[in-house]
Formats: structure tokens, C-alpha cells, sequence
């Protein structure tokens, strides 16, 4: 029989053990936190970015009223290759990426859309970069990133960094190969960098113009490290976490303001590149042959976010009160009185 006293010491017991199992499960909780800080940074923000791209979306999608800029194209010219009255600030050069089988396939698979961007552009630089002439930029312009830059799970993870290597080194356009013009750039070389919207959220890379040394494409370099990981272990993820276009949206949308309304984006559904699409610049043939399995999956799971937090949350709270009633039994037991049970 469990006397009064005996109870009294039980509970201590047990108020001492609960206190020392509940402290130690904290410091495991911070230790955990501060261990894994740069992982749940850069998770929040790609786990974030549809709020956060809506954070002053108006600053910095170009439009008549606040950039008297006309979005449609209607009012320039088709072979206008200038921005004047305005400054040039991005150089006239033009980059085409033809990696691994791209490089040897090109001329058969891509010519035409290629040859059609530089015959609109007379007069414009011209870069078609294979393994062999990228692999040799990247070594001289950026050593310290070669590895990595080598050892990317999927080849287009190389094409992506490549982008942003080039964009920042010469400035310039960079065009999918799979983009054909229909006009010229001339009009939007006023502004240091320039890219389509994406949907839901952020924009597209196929597409991008940029003023030489910019210091956002300088970001979107930078950063390449922090997010280079196999993200959810799938390829499409990984691609769109580690370089691709939801990367790129984060670290766009964590450039502080009045910098970041200088980093204009093109009004979608109007200019989205998103499937085989006429923009009022380009023709996207809509080429997505890395897109693999796990595509649907990631997008799925973009839809049911809301499902699946509730899912978590429910999970957690059914975790609790089982074992809030274990315990319960656990101490009714001790103390001898199983009509509690």
C-alpha cells in the first residue's frame, strides 16, 4: 500500500525527471537549430516566396504609368536596338548555352530559333557556349565555384549557374535555345536587369537581361553555395531549389527596396514563357525535356500546402494527447487507483 509520504516522494521524482527530460529535449531543440541554421534559413525562404514576391510587387513589374513603358511592344519598333532617348545599360551581347547533348545538336535541333535572335540583332556580340568554352569561363572567371559547378546532380543545374556566371561577367541577354525572336531587345536595354514573369510566383530564367557587374545577378552568384543541395531527393526540386527559377525569385525577393524596384519584371500571363507560348518578344517553343517525374509531385504538393500543414498539425496533436493519456495511466497505476484508468 502506497502511503501519503511514498506519493509525495513519487511525484518529486517525477516532477524532477519530467523538468530534466523537458530541459534536455529544449538545449537538443536549440542545439538542433543552430546546427542546421543555414538549412531552415534557406528553407523558409523557398518555402516563403509566394508571400514574399508580393511584398511591393507593384515597384518592380514594369508598366505604362510607372515606368512609361510599353509593356505591349506596340509602340517600338520591330528592329529597334536601342533604348534611346534612353541609356544603354545592358551591353549588346547576346549568350546561347549548348551543353552536353545541346552542344553537338544544336545546328539540327535549334538553329533556326537561334539564328533568328541574332539576325534581329545586326551589329550585337554573339556567345554560343558548349562544355568546352563554359567549362573554361567558369575555371578562369569563377575557380573558387568549379567544383561545384562540376559536380551538379543534373546538367541543367550547370546551364542555370552558367547563366548567372555570364550575365554578371559580360551583362548582356541570355536566351533558352528553344526562344525564338520576334523582335528586338533594343527597347528594354534601359533597364540593369529585366526578366518575364513566371506563375504563380516569381520569373523565368529563360529570359534574362542584365547590365555588366550587376549587383543582383552578383547575388543570385553568390548564393549558389547556400542552396546547392539535393532538395526532397528529387531531380525537379533540386533544379528549381539549388539554380533554377524559384531560386532565383527568393534571392530577387530579399533584395532590400528602392534596389529591388529597379529589377523589372515583364507583366505575365502577357510575357510568361511557361509552355509553348507567343509573347509579343518571343516565340517559346516551350522545350522542358529535364522536367522529369517528380514535376507533377512538387507542383501537387505547391496546391495542397494548406492540406498538408493541417495534416502535420493534426498528426502532431493526436502524437500529444496519446501521450498525455499514457501517462495519465502510467501515474494512475503508481498510485494503486486503476478506476482512473
Amino acid at each position: 500500500m502506497i502511503t501519503a509520504r511514498d506519493s509525495s516522494f513519487l511525484t518529486i521524482r517525477l516532477e524532477r525527471r519530467a523538468r530534466t527530460f523537458l530541459s534536455l529535449a529544449l538545449l537538443s531543440f536549440l542545439a538542433a537549430i543552430f546546427c542546421f541554421r543555414h538549412l531552415l534559413y534557406t528553407s523558409w525562404t523557398l518555402l516563403a516566396l509566394p508571400a514574399t514576391w508580393a511584398t511591393d510587387h507593384e515597384s518592380f513589374i514594369l508598366s505604362q504609368d510607372r515606368d512609361a513603358f510599353d509593356v505591349t511592344f506596340a509602340n517600338y519598333s520591330i528592329n529597334q536596338l536601342s533604348a534611346a532617348p534612353y541609356e544603354d545599360l545592358v551591353p549588346p551581347v547576346l549568350h546561347h548555352i549548348a551543353l552536353g547533348s545541346h552542344g553537338t545538336h544544336w545546328r539540327t535541333e535549334w538553329k533556326d530559333t537561334v539564328q533568328s535572335c541574332i539576325d534581329i540583332h545586326p551589329g550585337w556580340e554573339s556567345h554560343i557556349w558548349t562544355d568546352d568554352t563554359a567549362s573554361q569561363f567558369v575555371a578562369e572567371k569563377f575557380p573558387d565555384l568549379k567544383h561545384m559547378w562540376d559536380t551538379y546532380a543534373y546538367p541543367v543545374e550547370r546551364i542555370d549557374a552558367l547563366r548567372y556566371m555570364l550575365l554578371y561577367e559580360y551583362g548582356g541577354a541570355v536566351l533558352d535555345m528553344d526562344l525564338q525572336c520576334r523582335r528586338a531587345l533594343g527597347p528594354l536595354r534601359r533597364f540593369s536587369f529585366v526578366a518575364p514573369e513566371a506563375h504563380p510566383a516569381g520569373f523565368s530564367i529563360g529570359f534574362m537581361m542584365a547590365s555588366r557587374r550587376n549587383g543582383f545577378v552578383g547575388a543570385l552568384v553568390a548564393n549558389l553555395e547556400d542552396y546547392n543541395k539535393r532538395w526532397l531527393g528529387l531531380p525537379y526540386a533540386t533544379v528549381m531549389f539549388s539554380t533554377g527559377c524559384h531560386y532565383a525569385s527568393v534571392v530577387h525577393a530579399a533584395q532590400p527596396q528602392p534596389g529591388r524596384g529597379q529589377l523589372k519584371i515583364l507583366p505575365g500571363p502577357l510575357h510568361s514563357l511557361n509552355g509553348r507560348v507567343t509573347t509579343p518578344v518571343f516565340e517559346h517553343l516551350g522545350s522542358s525535356s529535364w522536367h522529369s517525374y517528380d514535376a507533377r509531385f512538387i507542383m501537387s504538393l505547391g496546391r495542397r500546402l494548406h492540406q498538408i500543414v493541417w495534416f502535420g498539425v493534426g498528426a502532431m496533436l493526436v502524437v500529444l494527447v496519446r501521450r498525455r493519456v499514457m501517462l495519465r495511466r502510467v501515474w494512475c497505476s503508481c498510485m494503486g487507483d486503476r478506476s482512473l484508468v
